[in-house]
C-alpha cells in the first residue's frame, strides 16, 4: 500500500533546530518543488506552538536530489508577542537547494473582505486529471508515459487538462478543482503543510500556455524560481478547492504566475504568486 502523503511529508527529527526528510518517488530526475515548500513549512511548525502560518516566501536555488534525503535547518528568528517568525534552509550534498521564511500569527478577530470566487465548472463535470493522464500514455506512449505514469496525492479535475499540449496556445490562464487523495487528519496545519505541497502545481504550465511550449517540448527549459504563498483563512483539505490562475507578464527568459484558491463554498483560503524560468536553451556554437 502506498505511503498517504501526510506519512510522505514526515521528517525525522536529528537536534532541535535539525531535521531529515526523504522523497517518496526516489527515481533519478529533481525533487518536486511543493515537496520541499511543504517540508520546509513542516520543519518550521516543529520549533513553533499554538500559532498559524499566515505567509510563506520561499526561493529555489539547487535542483533537488530525489535519491538523497534533505536536511532542513531552522532558524528560529524572532518570537513576539503576536507573530513568529523563521528561516529554514534544505541541504543536500553539503549545498543550500532551498530557503523559505515563513510567519505565524497567534489567532485573531478583524476586518473581513474578498474577491468573489470566479465561475467555473463543477468539480463533479470535470474528468479526474489520472484518467486525462492515462488516455495521452495510451495514445503517446514514449512522449509521455514516464513523466505522466506517477502517482498523484493530489486529485486535480480541469476543464481543459493538459490539452494545450494539443491544441496551440492559448490565455495565460487556468482553472484546476484540487483535493489531498488522502485522508489528512485533524490537525490544521498539515491541512496548510499539504495545501502549499499543492500551491506549486500547474503554475509554469499557465505561463507557457501562449507560447507553443510544454515540459516535453525539446529544448525547452523550466524551473520554479521563487514562490510566496499567503494563507487567509482555515480549510479543511480533504475537499474540493478551486486553483485559479492566471500569467500576466512573461519576460527575460522568466514568467511570473498569480493563483487564488477557494473552497468549494466559494472561500478565499490562500494567494499564490511565483516566478520561474520558461525559455528555450540557446543553441551550441
Amino acid at each position: 500500500m502506498d505511503e498517504t502523503l501526510v506519512e510522505t511529508l514526515q521528517l525525522e527529527r536529528l537536534e532541535v533546530n535539525l531535521f531529515r526528510g526523504t522523497t517518496p518517488d526516489n527515481r533519478p530526475g529533481r525533487i518536486f518543488g511543493g515537496q520541499v515548500i511543504a517540508q520546509s513549512l513542516l520543519a518550521a511548525y516543529e520549533t513553533v506552538e499554538d500559532r498559524i502560518c499566515h505567509s510563506l516566501h520561499c526561493y529555489f536555488i539547487r535542483p533537488g536530489d530525489p535519491t538523497h534525503p534533505i536536511v532542513f535547518e531552522v532558524d528560529r528568528s524572532r518570537d513576539g508577542g503576536s507573530f513568529t517568525t523563521r528561516r529554514v534552509i534544505a541541504v543536500q550534498h553539503g549545498q543550500q537547494i532551498f530557503n523559505l521564511a515563513a510567519s505565524f500569527q497567534v489567532a485573531e478577530e478583524g476586518y473581513e473582505h474578498q474577491a468573489p470566487m470566479p465561475k467555473a465548472p463543477g468539480w463533479n463535470e470535470l474528468p479526474d486529471e489520472r484518467a486525462v493522464r492515462q488516455e495521452m500514455i495510451r495514445s503517446d506512449p514514449e512522449r509521455f508515459k514516464d513523466w505522466m505514469d506517477r502517482h498523484q496525492p493530489i486529485e486535480m479535475r480541469s476543464e481543459d487538462a493538459r490539452t494545450y499540449f494539443r491544441s496551440g496556445p492559448s490565455e495565460p490562464e487556468s482553472a484546476s478543482w484540487i483535493r489531498c487523495r488522502d485522508p489528512i487528519g485533524d490537525d490544521p496545519r498539515m491541512h496548510q503543510v499539504i495545501l502549499a505541497y499543492a500551491s506549486d502545481m500547474n503554475l509554469l504550465s499557465t505561463a507557457m500556455r501562449p507560447h507553443r511550449v510544454h515540459w516535453q517540448t525539446p529544448g525547452f527549459q523550466s524551473a520554479s524560481l521563487d514562490h510566496t504563498m499567503w494563507f487567509h483563512r482555515p480549510t479543511n483539505f480533504e475537499t474540493w478547492h478551486l486553483y485559479v490562475q492566471d500569467s500576466p507578464s512573461a519576460s527575460g527568459g522568466r514568467g511570473f504566475i498569480r493563483g487564488a484558491i477557494y473552497s468549494e463554498a466559494g472561500v478565499l483560503v490562500a494567494s499564490v504568486a511565483q516566478e520561474g524560468l520558461i525559455r528555450m536553451r540557446k543553441a551550441k556554437d
